[in-house]
């Protein structure tokens, strides 16, 4: 569960899509606060996924092998196996011109209940999912999972948060230096998409198989 975490976490904080999204936020009209509405949307949706799964096992994890957990597995298998097509197709697909989704264009009369939405919108779900099923192996009587569950989210918003921090107490060294990333992440949107998208995918997959069978 550990090391599933571990990788699905960081495929979803370094996930291109809401970075950039997120960056051209704070560059907003009150875009701090904006951005806060973003990571506080962001983390909810994380939190109340868990908390889902949490409920439903009561959080005690099912035993090797019983349908609970082979269901977790099947799951997992089939997003990984989504996940590997996804990139696979992405990586074929012809390099064209993309377009600027409206509300980019006008950033700074959104709300900042626009922006909370915009935070569900652009979760990664499958990677989201992935997670909530590996959440199915949780004990919530152990001090270490639950700190591990704690450290999943925040990994999971990680790049949110610091570049939210830097703009709050250095607007002006971040606005230059979030512009740049901006720009390298737009330019990689898709090679970052297909690259995420393929390593967990094949993590998952190879994962799922090994605990399906053994």
């Amino acid at each position: 569960m550990v090391l599933d975490l571990l990788l699905i976490g960081t495929g979803i904080t370094l996930g291109p899509l809401h970075n950039s999204a997120f960056i051209l936020l704070l560059s907003s009209e009150r875009g701090v606060r904006k951005g806060l509405a973003f990571i506080l949307a962001w983390l909810a949706s994380l939190v109340l996924v868990i908390a889902g799964v949490l409920v439903l096992t009561g959080g005690t994890p099912p035993g090797r092998n019983s349908a609970p957990s082979s269901a977790a597995e099947a799951v997992k298998l089939s997003i990984g196996v989504a996940l590997v097509v996804y990139g696979e197709l992405r990586r074929r697909r012809p390099r064209g011109t993309r377009r600027q989704p409206k509300w980019m264009t006008r950033v700074d009369s959104i709300s900042v209940w626009t922006a909370a939405g915009l935070a569900f919108l652009l979760q990664p779900w499958g990677l989201v999912g992935a997670g909530a099923a590996t959440v199915v192996q949780a004990n919530l009587s152990d001090a270490a999972t639950v700190a591990l569950l704690f450290g999943y989210c925040v990994l999971a918003s990680a790049s949110l948060l610091v570049m939210e921090l830097y703009t709050a107490f250095s607007p002006e060294a971040a606005g230059a230096a979030l512009g740049r990333m901006r720009q390298w992440v737009d330019s990689h949107q898709e090679q970052a998409i297909v690259l995420i998208c393929l390593l967990v995918g094949l993590w998952l997959t190879g994962n799922s198989i090994d605990q399906l069978v053994s």
